[in-house]
């Protein structure tokens, strides 16, 4: 494997790898010594991003608490990101959904600092946008946690594009801290997010961070048309039945002889091509075995060329 590649995440100072852990199996799927095991593969790696939220595990926040542990006696080697503003169903006491509020942020902020057992996080963000809190609120409560230095700096997730434009216009009018990346689901199946989100962050100075590259596994070349998902495997599991029926099989081929062609396997296609795409800085995968995560750094070796990118948009396009 190649060293790994750092890039600064939008406009910003701060540097994170190509690609980043997703920690949403910590604490459900994965116990304490599996996610040690998870995290001491990925910085051996050179991987230091680590995205977590609020609301992952079971219960909600063990994800947190475990990534915390994980870290010890090597919290500044590496870049927390962590998120709030899904249903936490209580356990930041009632919110009545304003969870954009300045009221809810400051309970959501210092539970996640005290099971992360850190006094900061790298980059917050919000994981979902309030629709009845007006923005201007939002990022003046995340604004004085920059200035507390509890946060560095700060992202959204799931926002659409006038969103994005919408918040960054807010900040910088406002003499606030504007968000410096977004979190949306973004793979070589779900492009979506190229006919408005892409174009702002681009514009607005923000580093995608794709989640769910992998396809929830489709793209990882494990999963056959026509054959039963393999036990273990994400979409082996209930709540995805008839995933795996419905998948775009067709295109998924493609990809697969796409890959073939250039002597590569499916997972490097899918996060060395989506890491070359416009506006993304890292590309976020979970992992919950540490082979998983040295695959998913060398898939970052791979650097397609400008034709390359062509054809694969062409194979993929939706």
């Amino acid at each position: 494997m190649a060293d790994m590649r750092f890039r600064r995440l939008g406009r910003s100072g701060l540097v994170v790898s190509v690609v980043g852990i997703g920690c949403n199996n910590f604490g459900r799927k994965v116990d304490d010594a599996g996610t040690k095991a998870v995290v001491d593969a990925a910085i051996d790696s050179g991987i230091n991003l680590f995205d977590t939220a609020d609301i992952y595990g079971n219960p909600h926040g063990a994800s947190e608490l475990a990534l915390g542990k994980a870290l010890q006696g090597r919290r500044d080697d590496v870049v927390i990101a962590s998120k709030f503003g899904m249903d936490m169903q209580g356990a930041n006491g009632a919110d009545h959904g304003a969870r954009g509020a300045r009221r809810y942020i400051a309970k959501a902020v210092e539970a996640s600092l005290r099971r992360l057992g850190t006094d900061y996080i790298d980059l917050y963000q919000m994981h979902a946008p309030d629709a009845e809190t007006p923005i201007e609120e939002t990022l003046s409560a995340l604004d004085d946690l920059v200035t507390a230095g509890k946060v560095r700096y700060l992202g959204n997730s799931n926002f659409s594009g006038w969103q994005i434009a919408d918040a960054d216009w807010t900040a910088r009018t406002g003499g606030r801290t504007p968000f410096i990346s977004a979190q949306n689901e973004y793979s070589w199946l779900k492009r979506g997010i190229e006919t408005d989100v892409i174009g702002a962050c681009e514009r607005f100075g923000l580093g995608m961070l794709p989640f769910f590259p992998l396809a929830s596994g489709l793209l990882t070349g494990k999963y056959q048309r026509d054959a039963p998902a393999p036990a273990g495997g994400r979409l082996s599991e209930e709540r995805y039945a008839g995933r795996l029926a419905g998948a775009p099989w067709d295109t998924i081929e493609a990809i697969e002889a796409f890959a073939k062609a250039r002597g590569l396997g499916m997972l490097d296609v899918a996060i060395g091509g989506l890491a070359a795409q416009p506006a993304v800085t890292s590309v976020i995968a979970g992992a919950t075995q540490p082979e998983q995560v040295t695959a998913n750094a060398a898939a970052a070796d791979w650097v397609p060329s400008e034709a390359d990118l062509a054809e694969l948009s062409t194979i993929t396009q939706p």
